[in-house]
């Protein structure tokens, strides 16, 4: 019974490490075309072209991945936001796949990276040409981050700041209501809902879960920018807390079908 086991694990750790050799080679690719174009193209140009380049590229990965049976993805929810302008999404942060399935919806959108992510031969370049935003510099992320929305674009972010450790989130790091506040934008919260371990804080790249791996994302609440950013960052935090309890005993249905969430302007 255990060969059994251990056979079938083997087999189903192929298509799977396929799949991330697959990501690493067009992530490779395009930062290899990133780092040629960055020096020449202007940020009007390097700025769309990058982020939407990197959103279809994960959202290409998505698909085949849900067309292998490895994962079963439910994002559907994200695509009536695509485009609005001056947006903050601020979401949950259960594994290290989380960025790629909002960016991939939301093509306008900049992250918030790590600075030694920056210099990443995989995702660099492509990085820097999409003009995303480091975290390395308080101040200077949050006033990049200000001018991206009042450019009109969109902003990802995890207040927890890293992957999950304490469910149902960590506490929240201080940033994003400040942010909202500065550059008068909404901020959009979006629950990512999955049961699988993978690529969960402590779960090693080589270990293969249990499959498919399943990730649901719905919309939340819409928060308008308030003066007090401390309170409504604790607000911020109760909200995400007091849902994502309920959603363990008290199943709702995944990307909802009306096109807006609910706002509290």
């Amino acid at each position: 019974m255990r060969l059994f086991s251990l056979l079938k694990t083997a087999l189903l750790a192929v298509p799977l490490y396929a799949l991330l050799l697959l990501l690493g080679t067009i992530s490779l690719a395009w930062n290899m075309v990133a780092m040629l174009l960055q020096p020449v193209l202007p940020a009007r140009l390097a700025r769309p072209l990058g982020r939407a380049t990197i959103a279809l590229a994960y959202r290409w990965f998505w698909a085949t991945a849900s067309l292998t049976g490895m994962m079963r993805i439910d994002a559907e929810c994200l695509d009536a936001l695509r485009d609005e302008r001056g947006l903050i999404f601020v979401a949950n942060h259960p594994t290290m796949l989380d960025a790629l399935l909002l960016v991939a919806r939301l093509p306008r959108s900049a992250c918030i990276m790590k600075a030694d992510l920056m210099k990443n031969i995989f995702l660099g370049a492509g990085a820097r040409l999409a003009h995303y935003i480091r975290n390395d510099s308080a101040r200077a992320m949050v006033r990049l981050a200000v001018d991206d929305l009042r450019a009109g674009g969109q902003l990802v972010l995890f207040p927890e700041g890293t992957r999950t450790v304490e469910p149902p989130v960590n506490s929240f790091r201080p940033g994003v209501t400040l942010i909202a506040k500065l550059a008068q934008a909404p901020i959009q919260t979006v629950f990512i809902d999955t049961d699988s371990p993978y690529l969960g804080k402590g779960w090693p790249l080589w270990r293969v879960p249990p499959l498919p791996v399943v990730f649901k994302l719905r919309l939340g609440q819409r928060f308008a920018p308030e003066q007090d950013s401390n309170a409504l960052l604790k607000q911020l935090e109760q909200y995400f807390r007091q849902n994502m309890e309920q959603r363990a005993t008290d199943a709702q249905p995944a990307c909802p079908s009306t096109p807006r969430a609910h706002t509290s302007f």
